[in-house]
């Protein structure tokens, strides 16, 4: 354009074509303001007038300036002089005001066309469809439409898609007279945002034909869906077709590897970008560190960050999350301060992290300052999760009246996560009359879930309250609530291996279960004896030490113990928080086996060794 304009100046009486062709040029050429620039030019000339090949370039300039003003004072222009009737001009004036968010005022310019061609009407479905969600209005003139392309019906299911109907969206598919790859790519990516997960993986081997966006959908609906082994499969059946995954691909993958903490797959794939030569972005780069953290490989994880060459806020973030949840509450504040020095602004989740390290490592002076700083220092508003930090930082510390005090004069209104935390800091101090003002406010906030009552039934019980205890327990049997039952996961040569408590099904369970014998048999000769306080509401006082014997994480050990080298780390990712007893039970094991053990709970991971934990037994 540069040496087009000057070609242009030096012509001594360019015409109305030559003005449209520089117009246009620049419009093409992604320029806008010198497109507007131009069009004054030629208004100012009084031999030569805009027409109708002007002003369509003119208005798209001014859309792509969202200079919405100028583009109406142009729309009346074109009205004085007659060129509102016109179909390109008309097609220009409705995609601007529908990036206006004015579909009203781009309907009254579509309906006073005389003639309307193919393209003004798409444009004015696209505006119904995609610019406001509108697929009432969408469907109406659809219907009215005097043909349909592939281009309007792929719309049509790919609008019904967006505002959560799928059956429409269906309806239209099936109705379809062609169908291209895009459009069962739509419905495709329907099914995975609806977690239809069956429906999902049948539609995909139906498809007649696929490409990385269609497994890239399939694998991030199964990794949202929990069914970690089946994205995994899929990943794997990927490889086997010659379909080479994308930053997405990896960075969902390494998303399921970090949920389960399959540290295995989590390498197999960092040494896949390598060989590849995909390249660590920031992206990447950021959920290595984030799978490395969650797999409680934080040497790999340092490593992968140090070696970044663009580190955004997230990545920081995600490094500084690692260390605390690792129990490493001192390098996460280190890397913290680093990060300010380095004048990288935190932003939310940084300062949740760093709080989130004050909590596991008991730092109340140190959290406090973080915390009363936030705004003043950083521009950040505390928001509902930092006050949960807060929270259970005071509460562990027993400081349970200021975390109260907190509660009462917070400006947001306490949400169950915030109550929560106070609850579980009254279960650690047995503060029962806070532990019931805690409850009613959960019970009112979530009428869902018991494990707030589980926890309130264990209060009583430790305060010998066994009329409580009764009357919670009828409670959570009226209300048909049960407390979420344990799952503890464990990677074996790539696979992944689930357990629940007192688990029969898995095809290895009678050398499981004569592992943990052995191990207590073992753990008899050292002095151990059971800890039953967490199991008040699994099952009767009878089975209580039946049930501590085979909770999900001693059998997922076990099977650690005799399937894996005696050399490897026993890796464990737990659904919930882990008891007293498995806690105590782990040390020992650790300590008697020569085993490093590292359990990740709903909370925190647990390194074991040399029969001590890295969480200092503060959790």
């Amino acid at each position: 354009m540069y040496y087009a304009s000057k070609v242009f100046d030096k012509m001594p009486q360019p015409n109305s074509f030559v003005w449209n062709t520089i117009i246009r040029g620049y419009q093409q050429n992604n320029i806008p303001f010198k497109t507007l620039e131009y069009f004054y030019r030629m208004k100012g000339l009084e031999n030569v007038k805009p027409d109708r090949f002007t002003y369509p370039f003119v208005i798209r300039a001014c859309t792509d300036r969202m200079e919405f003003g100028r583009g109406m004072y142009l729309h009346g222009e074109v009205f004085k002089i007659g060129f509102d009737r016109d179909v390109f001009v008309a097609t220009r004036l409705i995609e601007m005001y529908g990036e206006k968010g004015d579909v009203c005022h781009a309907g009254r310019v579509f309906d006073a066309l005389v003639v309307k061609d193919k393209i003004v009407w798409t444009t004015m479905l696209e505006q119904y469809v995609i610019k406001c969600g509108d697929m009432e209005k969408a469907c109406e003139l659809f219907d009215l439409m005097p043909s349909r392309d592939l281009v309007d019906w792929t719309m049509m299911v790919s609008g019904h898609v967006n505002v959560g109907n799928l059956e429409s969206a269906k309806r239209f598919f099936d109705d379809a007279p062609d169908k291209d790859l895009l459009m069962y790519n739509i419905i495709l990516g329907g099914h995975a945002k609806n977690e239809e997960l069956e429906v999902l993986v049948r539609f995909f081997h139906e498809m007649p034909m696929r490409d990385l966006v269609s497994w890239n959908t399939v694998i991030g609906g199964l990794v949202r869906g929990k069914r970690i082994n089946e994205a995994i499969k899929y990943f794997n059946l990927m490889q086997k077709e010659n379909v080479c995954p994308n930053e997405v691909t990896i960075t969902t993958v390494l998303s399921a590897s970090a949920q389960v903490g399959a540290l295995d797959l989590g390498k197999w794939l960092h040494s896949f970008i390598d060989r590849r030569g995909i390249g660590v972005s920031s992206v990447v780069g950021t959920a290595l560190v984030d799978m490395y953290s969650k797999c409680g490989d934080l040497e790999s994880a340092e490593y992968v960050f140090d070696t970044m060459k663009e580190k955004d806020v997230v990545a920081w973030s995600a490094m500084i999350m690692g260390f605390s949840m690792n129990g490493q509450s001192k390098n996460a504040l280190q890397l913290f301060y680093r990060m300010t020095n380095e004048n990288v602004k935190p932003n939310d989740a940084t300062l949740l992290g760093v709080l989130c390290a004050c909590v596991h490592a008991g730092l109340v002076d140190e959290g406090r300052k973080l915390f009363n700083n936030m705004y003043e220092q950083f521009g950040l508003t505390p928001q509902l999760e930092h006050y949960s930090c807060i929270v259970d930082l005071l509460g562990r510390a027993s400081l349970l009246d200021e975390a109260y005090d907190m509660i009462k004069s917070m400006p947001l209104e306490p949400h169950s996560g915030v109550w929560g935390a106070l609850l579980g800091a009254c279960k650690l101090h047995g503060k029962v009359e806070l532990a019931e003002q805690a409850i009613e406010h959960l019970m009112q906030l979530d009428h869902e879930d018991g494990g707030y009552l589980a926890i309130m039934s264990n209060i009583y019980a430790n305060a010998g309250r066994w009329s409580d205890v009764a009357r919670v327990r009828k409670l959570m049997k009226e209300k048909g609530i049960n407390k979420v039952r344990g799952c503890s996961a464990i990677e074996i040569n790539g696979e992944i291996h689930e357990f629940s408590v007192g688990e029969k099904m898995h095809p290895h369970i009678k050398e499981i279960y004569h592992m943990v014998d052995e191990i207590y048999k073992r753990l008899r000769i050292v002095g151990h004896v059971g800890s039953t306080n967490e199991v008040y509401f699994d099952v009767e006082e009878e089975e209580k030490e039946k049930a501590l014997v085979h909770h999900s994480e001693k059998l997922a050990v076990a099977y650690g113990l005799f399937a894996t080298d005696s050399n490897s780390i026993i890796r464990v990712v737990k659904n919930l928080r882990i008891c007293a007893d498995c806690h105590a039970v782990i040390k020992l094991i650790s300590g008697t086996f020569n085993r490093e053990i590292v359990i990740r709970d709903r909370n925190r991971f647990h390194h074991f060794k040399e029969g001590r934990c890295s969480c200092g037994d503060y959790w």
